[in-house]
């Protein structure tokens, strides 16, 4: 079994739910007393999240590629970033550490291929539904990706910073998620990508009358796979 880095903290309430997917899924893999081989590194997001507002994008991305260096050092094998947002770094990441890096849109596009949709829609921050590092890598794989229309992105936005990242998750808040998935699903959208860690608290599959591709899990899932493989 390799041994998995995860850079986490953005926010750590969805770092959590990483560590608890990765372990459950070694040991349901492997049985016994098996759990994963990892280090983890938890960022303050209150320093991240004024890089991303101030457009500070090379200041984030020099301190994540430090911590993944620390990783390497302390023997992590696998690199994963626990955020979609901060992939827009991922570069960083992925040339300071010597270790396989997975980006988080690729089992997530692997995963949306497997069921053989084309046109999904994507939930995250504003940074991910509207700049291209994410879409564009999605797109690249053949999908044509959705958005909510500007209003609704912001609102997708708040919700993510003042109540999921502080572990609050609200009965009118995932109504107001369910409208916009309805939204783009009357847009062509045959599934909907939660492109952001914290929305799987949130939004469940039962919710919606459309698949949800879960990024957390899939990202997670895809670490075990490396690790084992």
């Amino acid at each position: 079994m390799r041994t998995i880095g995860l850079i986490g903290g953005m926010s750590w309430e969805s770092t959590a739910v990483y560590y608890r997917l990765i372990n459950e899924e070694v040991n349901r893999r492997l049985g016994g007393q098996h759990n994963a081989k990892s280090l983890m590194a938890t960022l303050d997001f209150a320093e991240i999240e004024a890089c991303q507002a101030e457009g500070r994008w090379d200041d984030a991305g020099a301190l994540l590629a430090s911590t993944a260096t620390t990783l390497v050092g302390g023997g992590a094998e696998i690199m994963i970033l626990c955020t979609n947002t901060m992939h827009k770094v991922a570069d960083y990441v992925s040339n300071a550490a010597s270790a396989e890096f997975i980006h988080i849109a690729d089992p997530t596009a692997a995963a949306i291929q497997r069921e053989m949709l084309s046109t999904v829609g994507l939930l995250g921050t504003r940074y991910t539904m509207e700049q291209d590092f994410y879409r564009g890598r999605l797109e690249a794989s053949g999908l044509t990706v959705l958005v909510p229309d500007p209003a609704r992105r912001e609102r997708v936005h708040e919700i993510i910073y003042d109540e999921l990242c502080l572990g609050k998750v609200l009965e009118d808040s995932r109504r107001e998620y369910q409208s916009v998935v309805q939204s783009l699903q009357a847009r062509g959208a045959t599934g909907v990508i939660l492109g952001c860690t914290e929305i799987g608290l949130l939004l469940k599959p039962e919710d919606v009358a459309i698949p949800l591709f879960d990024t957390t899990r899939l990202h997670a899932l895809a670490a075990v796979d490396a690790a084992l493989r």
